[in-house]
């Protein structure tokens, strides 16, 4: 039987492992960093560039009012969802196998929400006026429409990531003191000791600790997934053809859980080799990651065949049209990308070879993500080329260079900020996976004195 992770290592031993990725990961590492902060030179020259000349240099006018940037922000916090709801749900069941790996999905949660934000600014133009949709008292008329979706967005966004920091901050906060017990002094010591909160590990501490972490975690999973339920239904509430369709929330949940599977499963097999994790991120840890991941493949599947079949069953032509022009249009190349990348690909995961051939499971996480990407841009351009009046058809606009430069360094950002957060914090939970450790040796040892009495 494989096993998640070795029952005879030493506590020592993780403590070494786990600091000691913070002082020298593989130069691979150092190549990521660079690559990242090359992907960001060219975002933030297309901005500024277009911070000059105005919006008008991104190509988007009307009917093409969002183009890539509100794709890529959809896009982006489906990415979140993984991470941290997947962190609390199996939190509640208890599973073991979890431990070494959540502490980096939940990163991953935060910084796809920074990611994500920083697109509402970039498609607003005037970046100066971005302070209207911030929460300050409201003698100036802020907000004046609360039935409108798009004021949900900003209030559930805002509540998901501050919520998700902390859920990340308190998970961190004994192995942060693990860090500060450990570290020589230096800016990192003082880091440590801050953020740790005096953390000396008593019983009461332990006690509250627990207690808090459980309760985060029960208030985070009904959060997640109304945080996408509204974001879809920014769409479903509007009457653009082939946008009001009632299975749109659940659809957008399957789907940001689905494209954040193959996200961790991407950043699983990077941090695997770059900070020499192959003892803590096993491959049967991995294995139950691809076969969950499989399993939301299905049923994202299944949902967009409920939607392409509730579009063409019903009578609303306008509708229908979108949906004949997606798939033999100008778009048709990148809705069968979508198709292909998302329901033909994870076919591959249902092979028990394949659910631990490493090259295979990163080249599959790559293609999926692409075709969820695919997803969120044929949910918004081909209705906006082919709406209800007219004189909105014909009018398909390529995005201009600004565009897919600034979605090109937004996964720039991505990477730099988490691979920086590794670099400064542990990705594995030294302490879980410590209590994992215990519980393993315990059970063998009653398994044996079992085996022995029997005899």
């Amino acid at each position: 039987m494989e096993k998640d992770i070795r029952e005879d290592i030493a506590w020592a031993q993780i403590n070494k492992d786990v600091l000691g990725s913070l002082e020298a990961p593989r130069p691979l590492y150092w190549v990521i960093l660079l690559a990242a902060i090359a992907m960001i030179g060219v975002a933030v020259g297309c901005e500024i560039y277009q911070y000059q000349v105005g919006i008008g240099a991104a190509n988007m006018n009307n009917p093409h009012a969002w183009g890539l940037y509100i794709s890529t922000f959809i896009f982006w916090i489906g990415m979140s969802h993984s991470g941290t709801l997947l962190s609390a749900i199996l939190h509640l069941m208890h599973a073991d196998w979890r431990k070494p790996i959540y502490r980096f999905a939940e990163a991953m949660t935060t910084f796809s929400l920074m990611t994500a934000g920083l697109f509402v600014m970039i498609h607003l133009g005037r970046l100066w006026q971005f302070y209207y949709s911030l929460p300050y008292p409201d003698e100036r008329g802020l907000w004046p429409n609360f039935q409108s979706p798009l004021l949900w967005d900003a209030m559930a966004i805002f509540t998901y990531l501050s919520s998700s920091i902390i859920f990340l901050y308190v998970g961190m906060i004994p192995d942060l003191a693990i860090c500060r017990d450990s570290m020589h002094p230096g800016w990192r010591k003082k880091l440590y000791s801050l953020l740790s909160l005096g953390w000396e590990g008593t019983d009461r501490q332990w006690r509250n600790f627990r207690v808090t972490y459980l309760m985060i975690a029960c208030f985070l999973i009904p959060l997640a997934v109304s945080v996408h339920s509204i974001v879809a239904a920014d769409f479903a509430m509007s009457q653009q053809p082939g946008w009001h369709v009632t299975s749109f929330p659940p659809y957008f949940v399957a789907g940001a859980l689905y494209s954040g599977c193959s996200g961790i499963i991407t950043l699983f097999i990077i941090l695997r080799y770059v900070f020499k994790f192959e003892e803590y991120m096993t491959l049967s840890i991995l294995k139950k990651i691809v076969r969950l991941t499989f399993a939301i493949a299905m049923v994202w599947t299944y949902l967009n065949a409920v939607e392409f079949a509730s579009v063409w069953y019903s009578h609303d032509q306008p509708s229908k049209d979108v949906l004949i022009q997606k798939a033999s249009g100008t778009y048709a190349p990148f809705w069968w990308g979508m198709i292909f990348c998302g329901s033909i690909v994870p076919l591959t995961l249902a092979f028990k070879r394949a659910q631990t051939n490493i090259p295979v499971l990163f080249a599959v996480s790559l293609l999926v993500n692409l075709g969820m990407w695919l997803e969120r841009w044929m949910i918004v351009a081909p209705t906006f080329s082919h709406g209800i009046y007219p004189w909105t058809w014909d009018h398909d606009q390529w995005p201009s260079f600004v565009q897919w430069g600034i979605v090109f360094g937004s996964f720039g950002w991505f990477v730099l900020l988490f691979m920086v957060f590794c670099k400064v914090f542990p990705s594995v939970s030294m302490y879980e996976v410590k209590e994992m450790v215990y519980h393993r040796s315990l059970h063998l040892k009653k398994s044996g004195a079992a085996g022995r009495g029997a005899h």
